[in-house]
Formats: C-alpha cells, structure tokens, sequence
C-alpha cells in the first residue's frame, strides 16, 4: 500500500506541473474565443488597439466557425474582428486578464453576444433585450442589398422601413444612456448612433449628461476629438488652411484671392460615384471662368506616374492632389471626411457654404450664385 502511495502521489505531482507549464502557455494578456454559424470564410482578421499601438492577427479556425485568438501583448483596449473576407466586422472591449467569448449566427451579426468584461456584457444585454427588432434590421438590410440599393417599389419599402426600425434602435439606445450615464457602454452607443459629421449637437448634448467618473475613458476623450473636427468643418466656419503640391509638383493651396468660390473635391479610384462626370466636375470646368470657380480634387491614389499619364489624355488640366506623399490622407483627416466622394464649396471669405456627397447639389447651388 504505501509504494502504491508513492507512485500515486509522484504521479499526481507529473499531473502537477504539466498542468502548470500548460497554464504557463495560456498566460496571455487577452483571449478572445469565437463559435459562429454559417462562417463561410474560416479566416477571422483581429485587430488590436490601443492608443498609441495597433497589433494585427490572422487566424484560422480550428473548426468551421470556431477560432481562439491569443494576444500576449498588453494596454489594448479593444480589438475588432473581420470576417467574410473583411466584408462584415464586430468591435470588443477587452480587460486584461477577461477572456471574451463570442457566440452567434453570421446572418445576424448585430445579435452576436459577447461575453466578458463589463462592457460586452453590457451591450450584449442590450441587444438581447431588443432581439426583434436587430433581427428585423439585419432582414431588411438583406432585403435592400438584393434590390443593389434601386428606387423600385421593394427597394422603396425596404429603405422606409430600414429608416424607421433604425429610428427606434436609436431612441432605446437614448433610454439607455440616460438611465446609465455612469456606465461605459451608454459611451459606445454614443458612438453607434449619435456621431453624425454634420450636426454634433447630440452628441455635445449626451457627453455633458454622461457621469463626470467617465471623463477619462478613453472613448468619451475620442468622442470629444469627433466633435472639435466636425465643428472645424461646419457650415459657416471658416476652411481649414493647407499648402501641398499636386501631381506636377505645383504648389496648392487655400488661397481665393483670384476666385469667387473653391470647389474641393475628395476622391478616389475605386469609388464609382468618385468619377468627374458623375459629380458634374468636368460641367463645372467648362461652364465656369477660371476667375469664378476654382477647383482641387484629393484623390486617395498613390500612383503619381499613372495619374500623370492619364490626366495626360485629359482636355482639362485637373488640379489634384494624390496620396503618393500622405498628402490626401492629412486633408482628409483635416476636413474630417467620413465618405467619399465629398465636396465643400468655400466662398472668398474662405468660409464653407456647402458640404455633400452630391454633385447635383453642387451644381444646383453654383446655378444660384454664378449668374
């Protein structure tokens, strides 16, 4: 009895440290474990954030729809996943130490419940909570997307529809911020529905009613920086000031002292609704003097020589400005442009009289001040 004992006891001691060295392996700051249905793509892209560091990951799930993604590395906090070949993503926040586990159907990606840590819990409730009508979101965006976005009756429909479910999600998550200032999930639904570049109002509003406790964390401190650069592009205040070169190496800049109005352009290559024809720029070229109307296009496209050699077959000597040197990435960070395409019209008091996505709207209002 006593050797059996011993061995037992020896053995128990094996069982011991392995189990130790393998938790040993497992002593990572986060971990994030996912079981998804109807995945088709089983690559998940995860990428870490914090405020001064971004950490990207790749991994491949073990089994169809299930993944663990492991980050030694701390002071993240918060990561997002991209699935389906980066087409569909879901933001978590993280704790160190909190493993977070993500439970869900890729048909409903607003219903995911993410569990772990005190804002996941949070915001995982709250779409439980309003289950029907995410679930009649996500239907109605699938219903839209098959219509490609036509004014047909269906797509009509589903567009009202679309417009008025969204309505309501945004009035509960209103009942929710102000039954829980105090708490940080009320800051991310903030963030969700009430961020809008061209009226911050709102946003003012609830960041003052939210409890003085959260005025450190860091996405209120993001939510403020939001407002301060929307502001700086409001209609009626005046342009933010630059000087770059464009693709001839001429210098650029905001200066109206020879023109009425500026019209500047944000652009890119793979935007089909970026194209000059559709936002009326070479109309624009054509039917107004140079002494009336100036215009520059930033283009997010860093082949210089390209762009040279086809503006090279182009009647209108465009005045751009490409990405080749960060150029359109410091004016689109300083105009604090969220889509493309889109457009500010500047009078010579360098004030902003106007700011859409539309050319029409563009053309509409040259109309009316350029007699």
């Amino acid at each position: 009895m006593g050797i059996v004992g011993v061995n037992m006891n020896r053995f128990l001691l094996v069982i011991s440290v392995l189990m130790t060295l393998s938790s040993c392996g497992e002593d990572v700051a986060y971990r994030i474990d996912g079981k998804l249905a109807n995945l088709e793509d089983q690559t998940v892209y995860v990428v870490f954030e914090s405020e001064n560091l971004t950490v990207i990951d790749t991994v491949v799930c073990e089994k169809p729809g299930q993944f663990s993604v492991l980050q030694e590395k701390q002071g993240f906090n918060r990561a997002t996943l991209f699935f389906e070949d980066k087409t569909s993503w879901l933001p978590v926040y993280l704790e160190e130490k909190e493993k977070v586990t993500i439970t869900g159907d890729m048909h409903y990606l607003s219903l995911f419940q993410v569990r772990g840590g005190r804002i996941n819990n949070d915001l995982s409730a709250f779409r439980k909570r309003h289950t029907a009508m995410f679930k009649e979101q996500a239907d109605l965006y699938a219903g839209l997307n098959k219509t490609n976005g036509t004014h047909s009756v269906d797509g009509n429909d589903f567009a009202s529809r679309l417009a008025n479910i969204n309505h309501q999600l945004s009035e509960q998550a209103l009942e929710y911020i102000h039954d829980h200032p105090d708490r940080q999930a009320s800051v991310v639904l903030i963030q969700t529905y009430f961020t809008d570049p061209d009226d911050t109002r709102k946003l003012d509003e609830l960041l003052i009613a939210l409890d003085p406790a959260l005025k450190g964390f860091y996405l209120v401190e993001e939510l403020e920086q939001f407002s301060a650069r929307a502001k700086r592009t409001a209609l009626g205040a005046e342009a933010p000031d630059f000087t770059v070169k464009n693709v001839y190496g001429e210098p650029v800049s905001l200066d109206l002292s020879s023109q009425k109005y500026l019209l500047l352009t944000f652009t890119a290559p793979w935007c089909d609704m970026c194209q000059t024809e559709e936002l009326y720029l070479d109309e624009f070229d054509k039917t107004y003097p140079k002494e009336e109307l100036k215009q520059i296009m930033v283009s997010l496209d860093d082949d210089m020589e390209g762009v040279r050699k086809l503006l090279a077959k182009d009647s209108i000597r465009w005045n751009l400005i490409t990405d080749s040197a960060g150029q359109a990435a410091m004016l689109i960070d300083l105009y604090n442009v969220s889509s493309l395409p889109r457009c500010f019209l500047i009078d010579d008091n360098c004030r902003i009289i106007l700011k859409t996505e539309s050319g029409l709207e563009v053309k509409q209002t040259l109309e009316k001040l350029i007699e």
